[in-house]
């Protein structure tokens, strides 16, 4: 064997060579920037280095034995999904970048959707509440004009009601006016008859005339003869009394008698001379009535009595009389 190989024990003869600084063979070298002994050694396999991949889509994934699963494709449900291949790949919760970022839009996408369904519900409750009938919106054109055209009417004889009422109101407050009116001239009237009729007392403006008897007592005749030319001068109410003050009302069914000793008989009683006539009526007109020639004050001085006037501004008639009960006469209806 040459000089220049050694014996490895490896059957292989080992090459001369410089011997490896720093010590004998197996020991490190001690230079800090020294290679690894075995970096160096041509047993020693070398892992090769990986070669660089080309730019791929960040949908698509690669499985150790080359086939590429599309993870666009997986379905939502985990359900494995077929590359393009035929092989399988399990759906997991960890798809990707761009599966994320499509759950994350479809979120959103949701709230917006339910935010508008909630507006939407809010538009139409207040719609309801604000809408005095609700199913006008859905009404066609025709049928909203043929509402209108019954509500004009309705209003038409609405008013022509409101008008008939209120002439009603005015019939009835005439008819209480023209009630009250008629009442009042009832009791007007009344009081008229009864007046008239010597059950009322009476006041008003009038004259005394008083009879005086000279040789002969003043007879029923004569009194009664006064007792017309005043009704037809206008005397609306007459009394009589006698020397001892009692007075008769002289009404239409007065009737007058001599008494006893130029005493005088009206209505049943008794009155003495002198006679006195209080009545009511036009002073004037009446006393004219009682002195036209030949009347009531000639016949009266021509048996030698004598006849006084006296005006009143307010003469009184307070006798009354009883009142009549008619047992024949009834009104006209």
């Amino acid at each position: 064997m040459s000089d220049e190989q050694t014996d490895t024990g490896t059957g292989w003869p080992q090459p001369a060579g410089p011997v490896r600084p720093g010590g004998p063979a197996g020991e490190p070298d001690p230079r800090p920037d020294a290679p690894d002994p075995d970096e160096l050694s041509p047993l020693a396999p070398q892992e090769p280095a990986e070669p660089e991949r080309p730019h791929e889509d960040p949908a698509v994934e690669r499985v150790d034995d080359g086939a590429t699963v599309d993870l666009s494709a997986v379905s939502r449900s985990g359900e494995p999904v077929a590359s393009s291949d035929g092989l399988a790949e399990p759906a997991g919760d960890s798809v990707g970048p761009v599966a994320a970022g499509r759950s994350r839009w479809s979120t959103a996408s949701v709230m917006i959707v339910a935010l508008l369904a909630l507006l939407g519900f809010t538009l139409v409750v207040q719609f309801k509440t604000t809408s005095t009938d609700p199913t006008l919106a859905a009404t066609r054109q025709e049928d909203l004009v043929r509402i209108l055209s019954d509500l004009d009417a309705r209003e038409n004889r609405l008013q022509q009601d409101i008008r008939a009422l209120e002439d009603s109101q005015r019939q009835l407050a005439s008819g209480e006016q023209g009630r009250q009116a008629a009442l009042d001239e009832a009791t007007r009237r009344a009081d008229e008859l009864g007046i008239l009729a010597g059950t009322l007392p009476a006041v008003g403006p009038g004259l005394t005339v008083q009879f005086d008897a000279g040789a002969k007592p003043i007879s029923a005749n004569r009194v009664l003869d006064a007792v017309q030319e005043l009704r037809g001068a206008g005397a609306e109410a007459m009394q009589i009394s006698g020397g001892d003050g009692a007075a008769v009302r002289i009404i239409a069914s007065t009737y007058f008698l001599d008494g006893d000793n130029g005493s005088l008989m009206v209505e049943g009683r008794r009155l003495t001379a002198p006679f006195t006539i209080t009545v009511i009526g036009d002073p004037a007109t009446m006393r004219t009535a009682l002195n036209i020639p030949g009347g009531v004050v000639a016949s009266v001085r021509g048996v030698g009595g004598n006849v006084t006037f006296g005006e009143r501004e307010v003469a009184e008639v307070s006798a009354l009389h009883v009142p009549i009960k008619l047992e024949h006469a009834r009104p006209v209806s």
